[in-house]
């Protein structure tokens, strides 16, 4: 076993470790096969996303978006998919966030759909663009009012005194702005342009299923299926 971590911080009890790594169950929802696959990566993200719903996941257009700074450094969070065509997967955030501030500094990411309940995951890698101004502006418009005077108070990722403070800030704005409410010129939306896009289907024995879609030279798609 491994000595304590940082300063401060113990190890986790014997009891705990072997419960972990007891943990465990059998994937046995289904398969996916080559002949069962869309012919486009869109299509049959599309199919397994209404798939998602109709199973009624809490969230399923809940994904991991991981990205990292100019210097290599990784962090992930959970976003949420807010549009998807042809061109990519859309999200949005503060462009000054650690999120955005990374993107920006290095426009790339990776997203994971983890549709754990059916045993799915969804996995795109891809370049990442900043959408219009006029697709964040309409975007922006459509969100309920507590939601725009959240985007408008947070400073996100900035380190603050107390949650009061944030509540103020966002008080101050509702004041302001009794009815229409701009949007921040440092808020919007991000687009994941894929260059790959896996389809990850849990099997037996952990002999899972992954088709990948992945954008080779000259601009045509080709499938392959990875190992486990």
């Amino acid at each position: 076993m491994e000595g304590p971590g940082p300063k401060g911080v113990g190890a986790l009890s014997p009891d705990h470790i072997a419960r972990l790594a007891a943990m465990r169950r059998t994937y046995e929802y289904g398969g996916l096969d080559e002949v069962d696959l869309a012919a486009d990566w869109l299509t049959q993200f599309q199919d397994w996303l209404d798939d998602a719903v109709g199973a009624g996941l809490s969230e399923p257009n809940a994904m991991i978006a991981a990205t990292a700074s100019r210097d290599a450094v990784p962090s992930a969070r959970t976003v949420l998919l807010k549009a998807v065509d042809g061109h990519g997967f859309v999200f949005f955030t503060h462009y000054t966030s650690r999120k955005g501030r990374q993107v920006l500094e290095n426009p790339v990411a990776s997203l994971v759909f983890p549709w754990h309940p059916i045993q799915r995951q969804v996995l795109v890698t891809g370049a990442v663009e900043q959408i219009p101004d006029v697709e964040s502006d309409g975007y922006f418009a459509s969100r309920p009012r507590g939601a725009q005077l959240g985007a408008a108070a947070s400073q996100q990722s900035a380190v603050i005194g107390s949650r009061a403070e944030l509540e103020s800030a966002r008080d101050a704005l509702a004041a302001r702005y009794p009815d229409k409410v701009p949007r921040p010129p440092t808020w919007g939306g991000f687009r994941v342009i894929p260059d790959s896009v896996e389809f990850w289907q849990g099997r037996p024995d952990r002999l899972h299923d992954r088709l990948r879609f992945r954008l080779a030279d000259g601009g045509a798609w080709v499938v392959e299926r990875l190992a486990p």
